[in-house]
């Protein structure tokens, strides 16, 4: 077994402990491997390289370390990616993020992965939708038919 050092906030360590006595656990570290066990068994999964939608939401303290500016620039910079994005504020500092991403699980994971893990970013969650693509030769109303591709939601990877 290997030992590893954390630091978390007091709210957080007050929250670690709250759960060490509702389910009789014997330590902190006991109620963190559980934890990080748990959080890793509900990571997608799903091949990297399969289509997606993702939804990313977040919640971001505005007034850490330019997380108002680098949140937005790291959206630009996957312009072809984002699908949408909105941020509602909540009060002076803080807001909530919800992002609309497409493309492969890989690029999609790892885009919300490094946000998640921004000093600032709390609450973070992914979800993943499955799509494939539906390359048809057909018609729309009286035009005459053509070919090109739709996204069709998938029921699983």
């Amino acid at each position: 077994m290997q030992r590893i050092t954390i630091s978390i906030d007091d709210d957080l360590a007050a929250k670690v402990d709250a759960y060490m006595s509702a389910t009789g656990a014997m330590s902190r570290s006991e109620v963190i491997r559980d934890l990080v066990r748990r959080g890793l068994s509900a990571l997608p999964d799903a091949p990297a390289d399969a289509r997606c939608f993702g939804i990313l939401s977040c919640a971001v303290d505005q007034s850490v370390r330019n997380l108002a500016v680098r949140v937005p620039q790291g959206r630009l910079d996957r312009h072809d990616k984002i699908v949408s994005a909105l941020s509602v504020p909540i009060d002076h500092r803080t807001s909530i993020d919800v992002t609309v991403m497409r493309g492969q699980v890989g690029e999609v994971s790892a885009y919300a992965e490094a946000l998640f893990l921004e000093r600032g970013v709390m609450h973070g969650s992914l979800s993943l939708v499955p799509v494939t693509e539906d390359a048809a030769h057909h018609a729309h109303d009286e035009q005459p038919s053509h070919a090109h591709s739709h996204l069709r939601v998938a029921t699983g990877f």
